[in-house]
């Protein structure tokens, strides 16, 4: 399973993990249109308008990630959950996988998102719901069950303290509602405390430096291989 590396969905207390970007690197990341670094995508950027509220995942954790998911993506159907510049689902969708859902309470990024799908020619593997993603803790939209989920959670870090008990509920729907043999990640930052999830024992930790990956197959415990 997964890690960490991007900015998503919007927070009302500001860009995700705090403060301003750092400079060098990390700095240029935040400002410049992401990259999908690999399949048949690779290479091509994602539009981008610069907002101090969004930030593209880092292009090592992105790739780390996707290392760590390997082939698991390929006709896989992917919710990029507090999505921003949807980094994470075009990224799935270079890789194979067969569609992928896109949740962005900002209106105005869910028109990049949809630029983005239109200049990468994905339109018709691409859903793009705008509004607030903690609602679908409430009601899921109609995402089809026809194959396995990779479902990333990966808000801005701050949510994990302003916005505790929604984001909670809402990796409880998505475990509830995802069809055996998908995967959950949640990135979070350093510090998040694993036990905070649901069924902790289920989850695998990866940790990223500054982020911390949570990875949870569907159907299985972590590190027992056993039906939940």
């Amino acid at each position: 399973m997964p890690p960490p590396g991007r900015r998503r969905q919007h927070a009302p207390t500001g860009p995700r993990g705090g403060g301003p970007p750092s400079p060098g690197v990390a700095g240029e990341e935040a400002t410049s249109p992401p990259r999908i670094i690999g399949g048949s995508l690779g290479g091509r950027r994602l539009e981008f308008a610069p907002d101090p509220r969004t930030r593209p995942m880092k292009e090592r954790v992105r790739e780390a990630l996707f290392n760590l998911l390997g082939f698991t993506v390929e006709g896989a159907i992917v919710l990029d959950l507090f999505a921003g510049t949807g980094a994470l689902g075009f990224e799935a969708v270079s890789r194979g996988a067969a569609a992928a859902w896109f949740g962005e309470q900002h209106f105005p990024t869910a028109d990049v998102l949809r630029r983005s799908a239109k200049a990468l020619e994905v339109e018709d593997r691409v859903t793009i719901r705008p509004g607030d993603v903690l609602l679908w803790a409430r009601r899921l939209p109609p995402i089809p069950r026809t194959a396995p989920w990779i479902a990333f959670v990966s808000p801005p870090w701050e949510m994990f303290t302003t916005h505790t008990a929604e984001l909670l509920a809402l990796v409880s729907a998505v475990i509830a509602a995802a069809p055996p043999g998908s995967q959950i990640v949640v990135e979070a930052e350093m510090s998040f405390d694993p036990a905070l999830l649901p069924e902790p024992e289920a989850w695998r930790p990866r940790p990223i430096p500054p982020a911390l990956l949570l990875f949870r197959e569907i159907g299985k415990l972590a590190g027992a291989g056993a039906e939940e």
